[in-house]
């Protein structure tokens, strides 16, 4: 599967604040499906979460934000979200604080699952995170060297939302879903 369409310039299109597709997470008509690839966030390490699991707190079990009801509401309609994260083995800080912050998105409905990089680099996914909307909507994120969000991509470009689809699928098929793989993880210690 060649997917280095991401990496290339010329998909590059002009980046927007990922602020401007926050009503996609509500207008959606299917699925928002989301592919993880980086080893931890920024946004992450700044959170006030960061510092309660770093203490030693469930995070899983709240407070819920925004978000966790959006997602419940979505999904009381029928819609689905869902996401793949690649993670190292043995995990990341970023991919160990995601795996215990991720239990309470899954309880609010959304459908987390954990695929190894080095299974993810053998079925060629990307090396790129990004949204994908009903497949007809892609919005790449672009970081900086510190993981920060400095915005998104969107493209409706056919070949490209064939490659998203294709490494959504590849991913899906193969990830372990998150209170499973959490099970894995804490048996492996």
């Amino acid at each position: 599967m060649a997917l280095s369409i991401f990496d290339s310039p010329d998909t590059a299109g002009e980046m927007v604040p990922f602020s401007e597709i926050s009503s996609f997470f509500a207008e959606f008509e299917h699925t928002a499906w989301r592919l993880e690839t980086r080893r931890g966030y920024a946004t992450d390490r700044t959170s006030p979460k960061w510092g309660r699991w770093k203490a030693g707190a469930d995070i899983a079990a709240g407070p819920f934000a925004d978000w966790h009801e959006n997602v419940r509401e979505q999904v009381a309609a029928g819609k689905r979200f869902e996401r793949v994260r690649l993670v190292d083995e043995p995990l990341t800080e970023g991919q160990a604080f995601l795996l215990a912050s991720g239990l309470g998105n899954v309880a609010a409905g959304e459908d987390i699952r954990n695929l190894p990089r080095a299974e993810a680099e053998g079925l060629g996914l990307p090396h790129v995170d990004f949204w994908l909307f009903d497949s007809r909507v892609l919005a790449r994120f672009v970081f900086d060297e510190d993981d920060t969000t400095l915005g998104v991509v969107l493209s409706e470009d056919p070949v490209e939302l064939a490659t998203a689809c294709q490494a959504r699928d590849a991913a899906w098929h193969h990830a372990v879903p998150t209170a499973e793989y959490a099970r894995r993880v804490r048996s492996a210690r």
